[in-house]
């Protein structure tokens, strides 16, 4: 119910990423060393760069085929796949895979985050220590929320809490401090859903627009319903 397996369709490109993996969250830690395979440490640049684009030179590997538009600015390290497009006004931070045909569009800002083939975030959208499975879609404004609240720094150690969950009656530690949402394929968000830290969410489910989805974990084929009451009255007339 945790592994990678089911979230995602994986073939020997994709499956190297949850290597040794037991839980689909464990991949997050291993995003950068992957990054840096990938870019082998340095910068190559074989797909387009448009003019008004800019890369850092921190090591960035574009693939052919791939586009970053005007106004994008890519920071890197980050790896950009085959046919992946990113938009203008996007913001590709540190620690970023986006895999073969990945959409990242305007105003969307990923970091530490893996985004599998055909995935889609394009628009207005936050990925932050995120996993998007194949074909995923997310809703313009989509935020996949990475830190909790209460979440504040021990004064001794220096570190923050890490991120439980509790699924079937049983807690799990991810030891990550930071987690934003393993989305599986096919998975679709309606425009401004905000998933809070520590979601996941298997493959084909439907989360509506406007709704604010709880830790936790959310099965397969399931469809996720904001329900609203609206009154309707009719206005005083002018004086």
């Amino acid at each position: 119910m945790l592994r990678a397996e089911d979230f995602f369709e994986l073939d020997e490109d994709t499956a190297v990423f949850f290597s040794g993996c037991d839980a689909v969250w464990q991949a997050l830690t291993h995003i950068k060393a992957h990054v840096a395979r990938l870019t082998g440490g340095t910068q190559t640049i074989l797909g387009e760069v448009m003019p008004g684009a800019y890369i850092s030179d921190r090591p960035v590997y574009i693939a052919a085929g791939a586009r970053i538009e005007p106004g994008a600015y890519v920071h890197g390290p980050a790896y950009i796949g085959p046919g992946a497009v990113v938009r203008h006004g996007a913001f590709v931070r540190e620690d970023v895979i986006l895999c073969a045909g990945v959409i990242f569009g305007h105003a969307t800002e990923a970091k530490n985050a893996l985004l599998l083939p055909g995935a889609h975030a394009p628009h207005f959208n936050y990925v932050g220590d995120s996993i998007l499975g194949r074909r995923v879609n997310m809703g313009a404004g989509t935020k996949l929320s990475n830190l909790g609240m209460l979440s504040e720094k021990d004064t001794v150690t220096g570190k923050r809490p890490s991120i439980k969950m509790i699924i079937n009656g049983q807690e799990y530690d991810t030891g990550l401090a930071k987690l934003g949402a393993i989305l599986g394929d096919d998975v679709q968000t309606g425009c401004n859903a905000v998933l809070n830290p520590g979601c996941l969410v298997g493959p084909r489910t439907l989360i509506y627009a406007n709704l604010s989805l709880r830790k936790g974990y959310y099965p397969p084929d399931a469809v996720i319903k904001l329900r609203q009451q609206l009154e309707v009255t009719t206005r005083a007339p002018e004086k």
